[in-house]
Formats: structure tokens, C-alpha cells, sequence
């Protein structure tokens, strides 16, 4: 388990962290979304023991990772902006890597590299940026480390590729245990691999909760209301996220068990009504309307 406890981070005048705290469960994949400059790469960076906090602790299963070789061979590191040598071939970050983790199977990273098409002798400062994040992943995969933190995994890749990547970590998942932790700002593809998603926001956490549990508790009403009276009812009982409507048809985002929901705007009987599940999208933008990051404010 990695385990951030009242984490506070500053880049000088920056408040980049502001008393988090969140844990990541082994075994599953780990969704990190969040706004710009909300602090998802900082808290990767934190996790991997390359920063270290001002206040808080990080620690990786039970040991604090910073400046700790032992917890740090636990973690494979993928950042959005990849280091690789100046004119070196992907045989020399084989060579780099099974130098600082003793249990990378080269084995298998020549018969992934040769899967992904990808040439070994070749210098990596020809690859295309998608082909580098597949270097990348597959010395991630291959270091056989028990944490690999990606971020921005799927940036670059092409979809054939993006499903080889996600086929690839469920494999590794089942097959060690292996617990990916993948910061990204595309949601649909997150929505798709990941059990567990946290939300950052301006340097603090939102939430941090299983994924189908989260979509069983969000649900979108479309309904038509021509009476006022019945609008306010519907503000009175249920915990209403966001509300829009265009003449009759109104649009909400509610918080609440499904069945309750459902009960309730059966009992109103309104002219039309229609229960909805919520994408990782739209309850990304639901959660972060109400602490005030909106698009209408933003444009408007």
C-alpha cells in the first residue's frame, strides 16, 4: 500500500499540496484525475521519492520512500516528460534499469520489444513520442517492480497500442500482482481500466473511492417540470450537484442511491422523467463545478 498522511508541498510561493491524505490499495489499478495544476505529477513524484514533503509522510508498504532505496526498488516511475540518454539506443536503458532493479527480465523485455516493433539498436531520440512511452512502459512492466506510477499513460499512443498497454497490465495484475497507478486527463480511457479513482483539486484531495461505487451514488435526472411547486420538492429531498434547463426539460446531477432516486421522482410523477448513469467526465466536471471550477465562469 502507498500511503499519503496530511502530505503539504510548496514550490516556493506555490502551494502545490495543502494537507492530502489518500492510500492506494495493492492489486488494483489506481485512477489519479484532476484540473491543471491540481498536483497529480507532484504527488507521483512524492509517491516515487523523488520530491520529498515539507509536512506529511509517504510511505510504501509501511516504510517512508524518501531517500529510501529499499521502499524506491518497489517503484517504477514513469513520467510525463521522459528522460532518456543523448543518443542512446533502447539497449542502453535496458542496461541503466537491470543495473538499479535486480529482478528485470530481460528476457521478456526482448520479446516485448520485438512484439511492439520496436528496435532495440535504433537511438531513441528517432522515436516518435508515442513509440518512447512504449519504451517506457515495457522497462516498467519488465523492472518487475510491485508499483508502477504512469503519468499520462495513454498521451502519444494510438488506440491499437492503448489497448495492447491496457491488455498488458491486466496480464500483470493477475498474473503478480502488479498495482498500476495512472494519472491522466483522459477519462474515458482511465473509466475503462481503472477500480479506484481519486480527485485532486487545487492541491487538496476530492475524493478517493471505488469507481463502480462512485457510479452506483451519481446519477443524472432528465425531467420536464411545468410546476414550480414540484421544482421545489425536488430541491428539498434530493442532493442536487448541478441543475440546468432549457424552458421545461431540467437536468440534474444528484447524489443518492439509485433506488431511493428512483422511488422519489416516481412518487413526483412528473410530466417526463429519465434516470441516468454518469461518465467519469461528467462526474469529473459535476465534483469540480461545485468547489467553483466551472465552465461557464471560465468563458462567460
Amino acid at each position: 500500500m502507498i500511503e499519503f498522511t496530511n502530505i503539504v508541498k510548496r514550490f516556493g510561493d506555490i502551494q502545490a499540496m495543502d494537507n492530502v491524505s489518500a492510500s492506494i490499495e495493492e492489486g488494483h489499478v489506481f485512477g489519479l484525475i484532476g484540473t491543471n495544476g491540481a498536483g497529480k505529477s507532484t504527488l507521483m513524484r512524492l509517491a516515487a521519492g523523488v520530491l520529498e514533503a515539507d509536512q506529511g509522510s509517504v510511505a510504501v508498504d509501511g516504510e517512508p520512500v524518501y531517500d529510501n532505496s529499499a521502499a524506491k526498488g518497489k517503484i517504477f516511475y514513469i513520467s510525463d516528460d521522459q528522460y532518456f540518454f543523448k543518443n542512446g539506443t533502447p539497449r542502453d536503458m535496458l542496461r541503466l534499469y537491470q543495473t538499479y532493479y535486480p529482478d528485470f527480465d530481460g528476457g521478456k523485455w526482448h520479446e516485448l520489444m520485438e512484439k511492439f516493433g520496436l528496435d532495440e539498436r535504433r537511438k531513441v531520440n528517432t522515436f516518435s513520442k508515442g513509440m518512447k512511452k512504449q519504451l517506457s512502459i515495457l522497462c516498467g512492466i519488465c523492472a518487475n517492480t510491485k508499483y508502477l506510477l504512469c503519468d499520462e499513460t495513454f498521451d502519444g499512443l494510438d488506440p491499437v497500442m492503448r489497448q495492447a498497454v491496457k491488455a498488458l497490465f491486466v496480464s500483470e495484475i493477475e498474473k503478480r500482482g502488479l498495482t498500476p497507478v495512472i494519472a491522466s486527463h483522459n477519462l474515458r480511457e482511465l473509466e475503462d481500466i481503472c477500480e479506484t479513482v481519486g480527485l485532486l483539486h487545487k492541491g487538496g484531495i476530492l475524493f478517493e473511492k471505488d469507481l463502480d461505487e462512485m457510479k452506483l451514488n451519481l446519477h443524472k435526472i432528465q425531467c420536464v417540470i411545468k410546476e414550480e411547486g414540484m421544482l421545489d420538492r425536488i430541491r428539498e429531498r434530493l442532493e442536487i450537484l448541478t441543475m440546468e434547463n432549457r424552458g421545461a426539460l431540467y437536468t440534474f446531477t444528484v447524489r443518492g442511491r439509485r433506488q431511493a432516486v428512483d422511488e422519489f421522482m416516481e412518487q413526483l410523477s412528473p410530466i417526463f422523467y429519465e434516470l441516468l448513469p454518469l461518465s467519469l467526465e461528467e462526474i469529473f466536471i459535476s465534483e469540480t463545478e461545485v468547489k467553483g471550477y466551472d465552465v461557464k465562469t471560465l468563458l462567460f
